[in-house]
């Protein structure tokens, strides 16, 4: 040991001849070999070994090293307005500083020392930590600092918030799909308050004003389990959804079961790891209402048991074809012109074309003989089945 303590200080001797260096990057060239934490507390004992003085400037961070309270104080002031218990730094420094410091590396053939740039960021999440209370978590922030030491600004950016939940719909007039802010596409801008959308008139708008508020976050992306027509109802355990929260201040929502909101319902709505990549798959309730071209009877809807536990062609105008499964069928005649459907099938059937034949096989038109058309239709339940 004191071999090696004699051969740092000779190497320290060495190096301190050509170029002048602060406590902080003295003691990071030599900590590996000692194994001691605090690179400053062991730059400064190398350097009172040595008799000497500290340097008016540090050859290779230019007295950086001593100026990070300021940055600290940038980041503990935006952090104010964030929730989180976890966070990570990353920093830009000028391209001298790293020039400099892979100098000296290569010169004085010092190996596995850390570079200037990890003793930064590794400095500042100290002090950071300390400062609030939280922790460095290098594969899952809930927050990132960017420490732009070019520029002297400080970039912060909350790790999105994943939601799943389900909604029901109980008033017809509602669509799904919020239309994007004409002004940006969707993308975001002063208009819209970044939102993506000006308008909250949908099923999505009303979620998303909801998140809005609930997380201050910008913006909303939900990710829809089917869909339904304007005209649909939503009803049963509901539709499930998920949703990602961009930018969001908060990170936590209080556990409730029924969130009314003016038409529609959100329930059991929670916070999530991530949302599914795989395909979802699942089963659909569904009621419509029927209008055929010539009139129907009791026993011409008969033929329409032949769809229970069978599978029908769905065409896309891509040429593939996919293939859904009907379970069970139930039909109640209405009028001469009319009668209503309650069926379970696969998630993801085209019900308006299912009910007209077009580009569908089977189909109600082609097994009815019968021109028909779906005036309107609901979702009674659907029941995830991956």
């Amino acid at each position: 040991m004191t071999k090696n303590i004699d051969d740092i200080i000779d190497k320290t001797r060495t190096i301190l001849k050509e170029h002048h260096l602060c406590d902080n990057c003295l003691g990071r060239i030599f900590a590996p070999k000692l194994g001691l934490v605090s690179y400053k507390k062991l730059g400064n004992k190398i350097r009172n070994i040595l008799k000497q003085k500290n340097p008016k400037s540090c050859y290779i961070c230019k007295n950086l090293m001593s100026k990070l309270d300021l940055q600290l104080g940038k980041m503990l002031d935006m952090s104010k307005e964030y929730e989180f218990s976890s966070f990570l730094i990353g920093a830009i420094l000028k391209p001298s500083i790293l020039d400099r410091d892979d100098l000296i590396r290569s010169k004085f053939k010092l190996k596995g020392i850390h570079s200037i740039k990890n003793d930064i960021t590794r400095e500042m999440g100290k002090k950071f930590g300390r400062r609030t209370k939280t922790i460095v978590n290098y594969q899952n922030p809930d927050i990132v600092f960017t420490l732009d030491f070019k520029t002297e600004e400080c970039e912060i950016k909350p790790k999105p918030v994943f939601l799943s939940g389900r909604y029901t719909k109980t008033v017809r007039g509602i669509p799904q799909k919020q239309r994007p802010c004409e002004n940006c596409g969707g993308k975001g801008c002063y208009v819209c308050e970044f939102h993506g959308i000006s308008e909250f008139e949908s099923v999505e708008g009303k979620i998303a004003k909801f998140l809005y508020e609930k997380f201050g976050a910008q913006q909303t992306k939900i990710t829809w389990i089917g869909s339904e027509d304007e005209t649909s109802l939503v009803l049963g355990k509901g539709r499930p959804f998920f949703a990602k929260i961009i930018n969001p201040h908060k990170r936590k929502i209080k556990s409730e079961k029924k969130i009314d909101l003016s038409g529609i319902t959100i329930h059991n709505l929670k916070t999530i790891e991530k949302i599914p990549s795989d395909i979802i798959r699942f089963k659909s309730e569904i009621e419509m209402e029927v209008e055929t071209e010539k009139q129907i009877t009791q026993s011409q809807l008969k033929s329409l048991h032949k769809l229970e536990k069978q599978t029908i062609s769905v065409y896309e105008n891509s040429g593939k074809k996919n293939q859904k499964k009907i379970y069970h069928i139930k039909y109640k005649i209405m009028s001469d012109n009319s009668f209503s459907v309650f069926m379970e099938a696969d998630g993801g059937v085209p019900l308006k074309r299912f009910v007209n034949g077009s580009e569908v096989e089977p189909s109600l038109t082609s097994l009815l003989e019968n021109q028909c058309k779906c005036k309107i239709f609901d979702f009674h339940e659907i029941s995830l089945t991956n």
